[in-house]
Parts: C-alpha cells; sequence; structure tokens
C-alpha cells in the first residue's frame, strides 16, 4: 500500500509538472521545456540590447586637455596634464574599434603640444596602420604643426582642421587665439599649404562670438577653399567655461540664437560652411576624456562615465548622452579620399 501511494503520488507530480510547463510556455507563446524558457528570454533580451547599443561610430577622443593659447570662451580646459600612457591609449582605440569605431577625431587641448606631436602621431598611425580605420582627423589650433610631422606621418592622416576665430589679428588677440607674436593667419596659409602637399584634407572651425559676430569672412573662406567650415556657436558648459569652478569665464563671448543666424545669413554664398548650434553641439558628438570617460553634455556640464579602459565600450556609452539621430542629420558620416583628393559620403 505504502508503495502504491508513493507511486500515484509521483505520476500526479509528474503530470502536474507536465501541464504546468505547457500552460507558461503557451502563455509566453513558445514551445520549449520549462527550464530553458526562462534562459531563452534572457538570452533574447541580451541579444535586444546588443541591437540597440549605440555603436562608436566617430570618436572625438581629447587625450590632453593642456594648451598654448587661452581662447576665453574655451569648453575644455586645462583641468588637468594627465596624458594616458601610449600603450593604454592604443588599447582603448583598440576596445573602440571592436566595438564599431569608423571615425576616430584627436583633439585637445592642444594635441601636437605633447611630446613635441609624436604622440600624437604614433596614435594616428595606430589608428589608420593597425587599426585600418576609414577616417583619422585632427583638430588643432596650428601652432605647433612643423612640415617634419607631415613628412612623417601625414601619409596616415586624413583630415586636419584648425581653428580660426577671425582674420583680424587684434580680434584674435582680444579672442585669446595667439601665443605672442605670431601671425596666426599665416600660420593658417602655411598649413593650407602643406595639407594641399600631403593630399590631407583641410578644414576650418569657427566659434562665433561677440568679438567675431560682425566680421565678414566670405573672401578669406573662399581663398583658403577648405572642404568643410565648421561653424560653431560659443556654448556655455558648467565647469569648464562657466560657474565657480570653471577656468574661464565665457559669458561675455555668448550670443543668441538671432546673431548667430544673423552671421550664417551674411555667409550664405559659402558653398562649404556647416553650422553648428549649440544643441547639436552638446548631443551629436562622442567625446572621449584624458582619462577615456566619455562626457554627457546634455545638462550643460560635463559628466563622465567610467573609463572604456576599466568597464568596455558597450558600458561607458551607455552614460554619453549621445544622440545618433542628430549625429546622422548634421552630415557625421564622410571620409576623405586621398587618390581623389575629396570628400566621400
Amino acid at each position: 500500500m505504502l508503495l502504491l501511494l508513493q507511486l500515484c503520488i509521483s505520476n500526479l507530480h509528474h503530470i502536474f509538472t507536465s501541464v504546468f510547463s505547457k500552460v507558461v510556455n503557451w502563455t509566453l507563446g513558445v514551445c520549449i521545456p520549462l527550464t530553458s524558457s526562462v534562459s531563452q528570454l534572457h538570452k533574447e533580451d541580451d541579444q535586444s540590447k546588443d541591437k540597440n547599443a549605440t555603436a562608436p561610430t566617430s570618436v572625438n577622443y581629447h587625450f590632453t586637455r593642456q594648451c598654448n593659447y587661452k581662447c576665453g570662451f574655451c569648453f575644455h580646459t586645462a583641468k588637468t596634464s594627465f596624458v594616458l600612457p601610449l600603450d593604454e591609449a592604443k588599447r582603448g582605440l583598440k576596445l573602440l574599434k571592436e566595438s564599431g569605431m569608423e571615425k576616430i577625431n584627436f583633439s585637445g587641448g592642444e594635441p601636437f603640444l605633447h611630446d613635441k606631436g609624436d604622440f600624437l602621431g604614433e596614435l594616428v598611425q595606430y589608428c589608420k596602420q593597425d587599426l585600418q580605420l576609414p577616417s583619422v582627423s585632427i583638430v588643432s589650433n596650428g601652432s605647433m604643426i612643423k612640415e617634419k610631422w607631415f613628412q612623417k606621418y601625414g601619409e596616415d592622416l586624413d583630415i586636419l582642421a584648425v581653428s580660426c576665430d577671425s582674420f583680424d589679428e587684434a580680434t584674435n588677440q582680444l579672442i585669446g587665439r595667439t601665443q605672442g607674436r605670431k601671425s596666426h593667419i599665416d600660420n593658417l596659409h602655411k598649413i593650407r599649404n602643406w595639407c594641399q602637399q600631403y593630399k590631407v584634407a583641410f578644414k576650418i572651425n569657427s566659434v562665433i562670438n561677440t568679438f567675431n559676430i560682425d566680421e565678414d569672412m566670405t573672401e578669406n573662406i573662399l581663398q583658403l577653399n577648405p572642404v568643410r567650415w565648421k561653424v560653431f556657436q560659443c556654448l556655455l558648459i558648467d565647469g569648464e567655461n562657466a560657474g565657480d569652478e570653471a577656468l574661464r569665464e565665457a559669458e561675455r563671448f555668448v550670443i543668441s540664437e538671432e546673431m548667430f543666424q544673423e552671421f550664417l545669413d551674411r555667409h550664405s554664398s559659402v558653398p562649404c560652411l556647416v553650422p553648428e548650434s549649440n544643441e547639436k553641439m552638446r548631443n551629436s558628438y562622442l567625446i572621449l576624456d584624458e582619462y577615456m570617460r566619455f562626457l554627457d553634455c546634455r545638462e550643460g556640464r560635463k559628466d563622465p562615465s567610467k573609463s572604456i579602459l576599466d568597464v568596455g565600450v558597450k558600458e561607458a556609452i551607455c552614460f554619453s548622452g549621445f544622440d545618433e539621430k542628430m549625429f546622422k542629420e548634421r552630415g557625421g558620416k564622410y571620409v576623405w579620399s586621398k587618390a581623389d583628393m575629396k570628400l566621400e559620403w
């Protein structure tokens, strides 16, 4: 009798488990064993997250904050003197490539300042030769660039953007985009010629502010003929150029949306002009700081993620504040063809 009772209980338990398993699986809309249904759902959820995760297609790596200029509106100031060791910087760049990076832009600070430009050159070579990135670019104030740098590293550089906010030397002095008695404008023309000689795309970046808002740069820009003229509206970032802990006080440089639009209208005949308002600047760039942390600028300050060297790209990029739709709208996907000497989208 006891054995018979145990057999009945065992059979009832088996039947109950079987029925319960099918009910659960029918409810979930799948026909898989109960023991694997939960793990399968977790797997599908992870795959969905992977599919929707932001890929770091285009990254701006500010590997140094040090600079030899003192632009009053600078929004990435010399708050530290830290620069990663070369091997660690390369390790981070490799992680980014493995996560989908296609374009890398090196900036600062002034990127040519550290190790007289050789640190930058090593990173440029590594990204083009080892990682084989389609686009490698630099943003610089131009003051530290020598032709021998082009001779050594120019073959691996696709695009060089030089910052120039005015074609009047007195205005550049007021802004702080100068060093001693060097002519920023003469240097700009010299770099343009080197870019042509070494088949590097030449760009100009200008920050529009109260000191240059009434200037007409049309003739000078057309003469220099950059592939792109990026025109930025002066941007306030708390802790960088605004607020108690800032190293700059940029409030006196700020212009309104209407003033910015007037400047754009005055230069509407310049075909290479690419305007960028404050909104686009805040959200449409993936910014990596000197510790390889993504910086979220959406709240008007730079909130850092953890370093990709510590937690990986996938986790860190979740805290970047990056708006991929806005990135695409501003035409961020293009590369430079050295063979054809033109931009390709």
